[in-house]
Formats: C-alpha cells, sequence, structure tokens
C-alpha cells in the first residue's frame, strides 16, 4: 500500500519547525499564501510550510498533488539548482507535481502566476477525475 503524501514522515519536530516557518515567511510567500488560503484557488486547499520526507513544501494541494515552490536569488546557484532537482525528483517519485516561481515572478506578475497555478490545478484534478473514471477522456 502507497503512502500518502500528506500523513507523509510527520512528527513533532516537524510540526513545530512547520509552525516557525509559517511565522516566518519571507514577503512572496506572504504575497501568494493571500491568494491561496481559504481555498480561493478553484475551491483548493493549500497548505503552507506541509512536511513531506526531509523536505517543507512552501505550498502544497493534497487533493491534486500540486507543491508550488517560490525561490530566491540563492536558488539560482550551482549548489542550490542541484539540491532543487534533488527535491524535484523525490516529490515526483510520490506523484507530486512541483511547479516554481521566482519570488521576482510574485512581485511583478502576482496575476500571471496565479493563472498558471490555476492551470497545473485544473489539469491535475481533470486527471485526477479520469484516472477514477469520472471524467472519460476524448
Amino acid at each position: 500500500m502507497k503512502r500518502n503524501v500528506t500523513r507523509f514522515d510527520r512528527t513533532p519536530g516537524k510540526t513545530k519547525r512547520s509552525q516557525d516557518m509559517r511565522r516566518d515567511m519571507p514577503p512572496a510567500e506572504v504575497l501568494l499564501w493571500s491568494r491561496l488560503k481559504g481555498r480561493q484557488l478553484n475551491g483548493l486547499r493549500f497548505r503552507r510550510q506541509h512536511p513531506v520526507g526531509p523536505y517543507f513544501l512552501d505550498f502544497y494541494c493534497a487533493e491534486i498533488k500540486l507543491c508550488v515552490e517560490l525561490d530566491g536569488d540563492q536558488h539560482g546557484q550551482e549548489n542550490a539548482l542541484r539540491k532543487d532537482q534533488q527535491r524535484t525528483g523525490f516529490l515526483e517519485t510520490k506523484s507530486v507535481t512541483v511547479l516554481r516561481f521566482w519570488n521576482d515572478e510574485v512581485y511583478k506578475n502576482l496575476e500571471g502566476v496565479i493563472d498558471a497555478i490555476s492551470e497545473q490545478a485544473l489539469y491535475l484534478r481533470k486527471e485526477a477525475a479520469s484516472q477514477q473514471g469520472g471524467v472519460s477522456s476524448p
């Protein structure tokens, strides 16, 4: 039986770290969260700083297994790029789709970021429904 990502490797220490990270979110994450919280995006519930394995996901929607990551300038460095690739690879083994945006994109084009997340969310929702037999493919 495959473990559910929403309960994967949850410990009291990780819960505390998640709470601390939510309290100290970078400004770009605060701005994006203002548009994701409260099921504002297609009625989907997103979580902040959700622990999965050794990682904490900036934003995660369990219903469609969608992770949204915001990256600052430090993510452009070679070492950080390699770590991000490892993280994405790990999440893909858990059937999680990862969307990445630069913090700068959130500041300069929040609507475009929201549109991209919404488009991916609708696609994943449709995929999930068709796999469960709820929607037939043409």
